[in-house]
C-alpha cells in the first residue's frame, strides 16, 4: 500500500497543474472605474502579478458597476404587466419591470423566478438582473455586451503592464437537467471558447464524434470555486490552464435555437 501511494505522488509530478488565484483586494467598484487598473493593483499588493498566459476571470457584477448598469427601483413604473406577474409571482413589480426591459422574450414563469432570454440571447433567471452586494433599492442589469467589456479589459492590462491575457465575464446560471448554480462565461477575449474536438481520436484510437469542449465554461467553473456571494474575490486569476489563444467570444457557446430542446 505505501508503495503504491509514493508510485501514486510520483506519477502526479509530471501532470498538468492549475493555479487560482483570487484577489480579494478589489474595492466597491464604482461607475466609471476602471477595472484593469484595480485587478492589477490588487495583483501587485497580494503578489501574483499577471504574466502571459493567465486568463483573469471578472464576475459579471463589478463590470456591470464599473458600465454603470444599475437601477434605481424607485425610478421606475412598474407595466401593467408586470404589476399583475408581480401579484402572482409575490415579487416587487418593479423588479420586474426591469426584467420585462431586458429580456427578449419570456420562455417560462413561477412564483420563484421568471426564466427569460436576454437581449444577448443568454437563456437565464430573471434576466440576470440581481439584488445582491448592491446597495439596497438597487439592481444590477447584465453589461450591455460582456464580450466587448472582456476586449477592452485585454487592451487595458496590455496597455497598462504590457503583458497579453485573456479574460473572461461570468456569471451564476442554473442548468437544464441538474440543480444547482454554476459560474458560466457570459463574456470572452483572447481565447477560443470552444475546444473541438471532433474527427480526433481519443485514447483507444477511436474517432470523437459529437465532443465540443466549453473551455471557457470549464474556466469559469473553476474561477468560480473563489468567488461567490460572500467570498469578496470578484477576480480571480487562472494560471496554466490549456486553452487556445483566438478571437473567441461568448456568444458562440449559445446553442442555436433550431437544436435547443427547451426554446
Amino acid at each position: 500500500m505505501k508503495r503504491s501511494r509514493r508510485s501514486a505522488r510520483r506519477a502526479g509530478q509530471g501532470g498538468p497543474r492549475i493555479q487560482i488565484f483570487g484577489l480579494r483586494g478589489i474595492p466597491e467598484v464604482q461607475p466609471g472605474d476602471d477595472l484593469a487598473r484595480l485587478a492589477l493593483g490588487a495583483a501587485r499588493r497580494e503578489g501574483v502579478a499577471l504574466a502571459r498566459g493567465d486568463v483573469v476571470v471578472l464576475a459579471q457584477k463589478i463590470v456591470s458597476k464599473s458600465e454603470g448598469r444599475l437601477v434605481r427601483l424607485a425610478d421606475v413604473e412598474p407595466s401593467p404587466l408586470a404589476r399583475a406577474w408581480g401579484r402572482r409571482m409575490r415579487r416587487d413589480p418593479r423588479f420586474v419591470e426591469v426584467v420585462l426591459r431586458e429580456s427578449r422574450r419570456v420562455l417560462r414563469m413561477s412564483e420563484r423566478a421568471l426564466i427569460t432570454e436576454t437581449r444577448h440571447g443568454f437563456v437565464c433567471a430573471n434576466a440576470g438582473v440581481d439584488r445582491s452586494n448592491v446597495p439596497g433599492g438597487l439592481v444590477t442589469c447584465l453589461p450591455h455586451d460582456p464580450d466587448a467589456s472582456a476586449r477592452r479589459f485585454v487592451r487595458a492590462v496590455r496597455r497598462r503592464a504590457g503583458v497579453q491575457v485573456a479574460a473572461l465575464v461570468t456569471d451564476t446560471f442554473g442548468r437544464p437537467w441538474r440543480l444547482g448554480l454554476a459560474n458560466v462565461t457570459i463574456g470572452a477575449a483572447g481565447l477560443r471558447v470552444l475546444e473541438d474536438l471532433r474527427g480526433t481520436r481519443d485514447s483507444q484510437g477511436r474517432v470523437l464524434h459529437a465532443t465540443v469542449v466549453a473551455v471557457a465554461d470549464e474556466l469559469a467553473a473553476a474561477a468560480g470555486l473563489c468567488m461567490g456571494k460572500r467570498a469578496r474575490a470578484p477576480v480571480v486569476i487562472v494560471r496554466g490552464a490549456a486553452f487556445r489563444s483566438g478571437a473567441g467570444a461568448a456568444r458562440q457557446l449559445l446553442r442555436p435555437e433550431r437544436e435547443d430542446l427547451f426554446r
